[in-house]
């Protein structure tokens, strides 16, 4: 199934330079777990302030710097020997709040119907529980499917720049969205069956 987490490794590689430099720095894993959750917060305020023009491009930047913190949190801790409880809770409940943060603010967007933005967070973090309950389950965290969380932030981010490119297609809004959330449920479903054939 195609999505993002594919070419993950190769994401990572190109990050490695930057990790280097934060861990030389004395930049902990948990660190950059909760610059990512304060970075979506500020992201999302702004856009909840001013939802057009330059918030346009701000959100999309902002989720291309979160994908990155979400890749570096983890490399950091694997890398350096950072792993624990605490800071893996607050991976995943930061990644949750993170996309509520990011997410939510897309309600001031004209066009946009309160039910189907709310679907798409729920089935958002429906899918995330779904593949840390793998991990209790068998011991493997389940990223599978076309939707996962950078799937969500490219999806995302590209649908506001093309916004902020051509203001008509503010109409298509509810159709990507709704489209998204489908993807979710394929995804989500996805995880569920790989979870119990393994």
């Amino acid at each position: 199934m195609i999505s993002l987490y594919n070419i993950k490794p190769r994401f990572q590689q190109l990050l490695r330079p930057v990790l280097e430099f934060l861990h030389k720095y004395g930049v902990t894993a948990n660190a950059i777990t909760w610059s990512a959750i304060v970075l979506s917060f500020l992201a999302g305020a702004f856009f909840w302030w001013k939802p057009n023009g330059i918030s346009l491009i701000i959100v999309p930047l902002s989720l291309l710097v979160r994908m990155a913190l979400n890749a570096l949190d983890g490399m950091m801790a694997r890398t350096y020997n950072m792993q624990s409880k605490k800071g893996e809770i607050l991976n995943e409940l930061g990644d949750v709040v993170a996309d509520i943060f990011m997410f939510l603010p897309l309600l001031k967007l004209s066009s946009m119907h309160p039910m189907v933005l709310a679907a798409f967070i729920l089935l958002s973090t429906i899918n995330e529980f779904t593949g840390v309950l793998a991990k209790a389950i068998n011991g493997e965290r389940r990223y599978d499917g076309p939707m996962g969380k950078s799937d969500r932030a490219l999806m995302i981010g590209l649908l506001l720049l093309v916004l902020y490119c051509f203001p008509a297609a503010f109409v298509s809004v509810n159709y990507v969205i709704g489209a998204g959330s489908l993807l979710l449920i394929l995804s989500t479903a996805l995880r569920i069956k790989r979870t119990l054939n393994s």
